[in-house]
């Protein structure tokens, strides 16, 4: 990761005035947040901030908790702004920075955007980059509070040198259990899935599925989705999987001790809200159709856009103990 940091600070250019496709502005974690997501706040069982939100359960429903080896403490739950994803068809373009790294690779690992002409079947590809995002420790809050990550912004994944993510094939390395869900049967039940988060929440036993996103294999950036802003937003649940899979990402809000490797994602601990080119209002569970929340949150180029390069910032939910 030093090497990497180290190499993003050597590579990373600057768009000029006449260079538009890689525009973007740094990410204000007061503006560009929606903090209404970090609701509800759940301590010793009892919920002090509601929420309209849906909230899936966590072990923080005990008046008190112990974890190893004696410690006693107060359960808290509450959802916490602690990633971001972006999603990008120039390669090595970061709009979360404004910022971008020469792509050694000439002319590939370009992001496309293409379908017949009747639109019935529509294939996007982009890129994605994973970010390190603690707003706590950012902003200064909270700093010492023991149920808060302390650690600093950083960029932790860059898809453009994985060579699984370009290839489906490739893939069945991280997901060889793909091959048990490419049938219409298992498909079928992604509908089920779709309806649960667009009333509520999307369902974990349905792991293969997101909702009305699609399916969740292959665990690449090739979606086939007729709406662009939603296959963005595929391709960011899909890193949450892929970083989960290769032990990358842990759950903390299955056990209020500890984080919890899932190479099976509990996807309804997870929040997404598009932050750029245009602010969301709110947050999204996974899976929940774009005709919801997708409208106009990408304009035209020009138009406070940074060329179809978008940004969704990641709420995850936290179980703690608290003392």
């Amino acid at each position: 990761m030093a090497g990497l940091s180290l190499a993003s600070v050597l590579f990373l250019t600057f768009p000029t005035e006449g260079a538009a496709l890689c525009a973007g502005s740094a990410l204000n974690p007061i503006t560009d947040v929606c903090w209404e997501c970090v609701f509800p706040i759940k301590i010793a069982g009892i919920k002090l901030f509601n929420s309209d939100l849906p909230d899936p359960p966590d072990p923080a429903s005990a008046p008190v908790c112990m974890c190893p080896p004696l410690r006693i403490g107060i359960p808290l739950a509450f959802w916490e702004p602690a990633r971001f994803v972006e999603t990008v068809k120039d390669p090595f373009c970061f709009p979360s920075i404004g910022a971008e790294m020469s792509n050694p690779f000439s002319a590939h690992l370009g992001g496309t955007n293409s379908g017949m002409a009747n639109q019935e079947v529509m294939s996007t590809f982009t890129q994605a980059h994973w970010f390190v995002f603690p707003v706590w420790s950012m902003m200064e809050l909270l700093v010492d509070f023991i149920c808060v990550e302390h650690s600093g912004f950083d960029l932790a994944y860059l898809t453009e040198v994985d060579p699984l993510w370009n290839n489906d094939l490739l893939a069945f390395i991280i997901n060889p259990e793909a091959l048990l869900f490419a049938n219409p049967v298992a498909q079928l039940s992604c509908v089920a899935d779709s309806v649960a988060a667009i009333g509520g929440l999307p369902l974990p036993p349905l792991f293969w599925c997101m909702g009305s996103w699609g399916s969740v294999y292959p665990l690449t950036g090739h979606v086939n989705d007729d709406d662009y802003v939603q296959a963005n937003a595929a391709t960011g649940a899909r890193m949450i999987y892929k970083l989960a899979r290769e032990a990358l990402l842990w759950d903390v809000g299955l056990d209020l001790c500890t984080a919890v490797p899932t190479p099976i994602w509990v996807k309804w601990n997870y929040r997404m809200q598009i932050a750029k080119p245009v602010r969301g209002s709110g947050c999204m569970p996974i899976g929940r159709t774009g005709l919801m929340w997708a409208s106009g949150k990408n304009p035209p180029l020009g138009l406070g856009n940074s060329g179809d390069n978008l940004l969704f910032i990641i709420f995850r939910k936290r179980a703690c103990c608290a003392f």
